[in-house]
């Protein structure tokens, strides 16, 4: 399968664009997704070129990547639903002190260490699928979610508890949530950066059905605070119905409907899915539908600084410090949503300095095929990494307003660091990892 080939065509307001892929058969094991989404290698290569011809026209590679921005699809000519590139800019660079750069190659130093500094941009489509999910609400103000979505450290458990309590007024110490389970409302595979958006844009839809039934059931009623009122202006809040200056507690409303719990089943679909999307996922099928489908693009994007440090002799490559700038729509919780920005990062580093698949020549077999000899970084590897959520809003991406960000962290990564490598060096490396040899030479 090849993903990830269409990204690149995409990025900038290009004059013409033609993009090409070549598949090549070798004596060696396919390659395959590994270090999150399959656009990375494509996006080392389009911003290295980037860097290259700001280089070359003597122009500050972010006012290159200014003037070079885009409201529109290259390709098809369809809007974006919202882009902040030149915002995870602004804020980066500010962040990362880039007015105080001495665009001269190998001009900064600290003693033996020749200092570079590089930019490039992040970039990953939005995808969602289709999900189910049942939520259950007790008039004691209590719930319970439960979704077969797998909690793989995004934190999605979390969301789906903030959510739920803001969408039904709760406190969110009164919601459970099950996850993982088969026997429990099938979800999208916990990849492609979908989770969130699609388990949220699932449960926003059940909460709505839920209120829709408790507001019907007050405002139909022949007395009450709230009878005759508009439905839709309804607010859940504390456990309690409110419209106006009128209230409800949310046990009263149960009354009213003649129940003591509502138990609600709920598939989202998103607009762009095909008509049996939702059959499919009961089948174990994900359908993931990507930023390109629709009428606009949807895309989440970032800008990552980063500085490097070479020492003159030994070409030993330190990051003593990284910033990215990150806009992924509605951030759901900042938390989490830093802390995995943070890990996509600190993986770019390692793709740029550490990682490579060692074949043996004659056999075609991988020699480092465990952590004894396949270089990841340890702490002492990872200096300073800043994490900046820039706010953005988007109603067209899905219910949610999501765009995900499990995967935008390392997409421009390795090239930042590739064009802090040349600031310090004058080299330009072509091929990851980039190692003492590969700067010696």
């Amino acid at each position: 399968m090849v993903g990830g080939t269409t990204t690149t065509g995409r990025i900038y307001n290009y004059g013409s664009v033609l993009t090409k892929v070549f598949l090549v058969k070798a004596d060696r094991p396919t390659p395959s997704y590994m270090r999150s989404p399959p656009e990375t290698p494509y996006v080392y290569a389009l911003e290295n070129a980037m860097d290259e011809m700001a280089a070359a026209l003597n122009m500050d590679p972010v006012e290159f990547r200014r003037v070079n921005d885009a409201s529109t699809d290259a390709i098809d000519g369809k809007p974006y639903s919202s882009r902040s590139l030149m915002e995870c800019y602004d804020q980066a660079a500010g962040e990362f002190g880039w007015s105080k750069r001495d665009p001269k190659i190998g001009a900064m130093r600290d003693g033996d260490w020749l200092i570079g500094v590089g930019c490039a941009t992040a970039v990953y489509p939005t995808n969602v699928a289709p999900c189910a999910v049942r939520i259950k609400l007790t008039n004691e103000g209590q719930a319970r979610v439960e979704t077969a979505s797998h909690e793989i450290g995004t934190g999605i458990r979390t969301v789906a508890t903030q959510l739920t309590a803001e969408q039904l007024g709760l406190d969110p110490r009164a919601i459970e949530v099950e996850m993982g389970d088969t026997r429990l409302p099938p979800a999208p595979v916990a990849g492609g950066s979908n989770t969130t958006a699609s388990v949220s844009s699932a449960i926003i839809k059940a909460c709505g059905e839920i209120r829709e039934k408790l507001a019907r059931a007050v405002v139909t009623a022949n007395d009450g605070p709230l009878a005759g009122r508009d439905p839709a202006a309804i607010r859940f809040t504390d456990r309690k119905l409110i419209a106006g200056d009128a209230s409800l507690e949310l046990k009263e409303a149960f009354n009213r409907l003649g129940v003591s719990v509502i138990e609600q089943y709920t598939e989202f679909r998103p607009d762009a899915a095909s008509s049996d999307a939702v059959s499919k996922l009961y089948k174990g099928k994900t359908e993931l539908v990507s930023g390109e489908k629709g009428d606009k693009m949807k895309y989440a994007f970032g800008a990552e600084f980063v500085e490097v440090r070479i020492h003159r002799l030994t070409r030993e490559v330190r990051v003593p410090r990284i910033v990215g700038a990150f806009a992924g729509g509605r951030i759901m919780n900042t938390r989490t949503a830093r802390s995995q920005l943070m890990g996509g990062m600190i993986w770019g580093i390692s793709s740029a300095l550490h990682e490579a698949t060692e074949f043996d020549q004659r056999a075609a077999r991988v020699v480092n095929r465990d952590l004894q000899d396949y270089l990841v970084p340890v702490n002492a590897d990872i200096g300073e990494v800043k994490v900046i959520l820039v706010s953005e809003t988007d109603r067209d991406v899905n219910p949610a307003g999501v765009k995900g960000l499990g995967e935008l962290g390392n997409v421009g990564t390795a090239a930042a660091i590739a064009s802090a490598v040349y600031h310090a060096t004058g080299k330009r490396i072509r091929r990851l990892p980039i190692r003492i040899d590969s700067l010696i030479s």
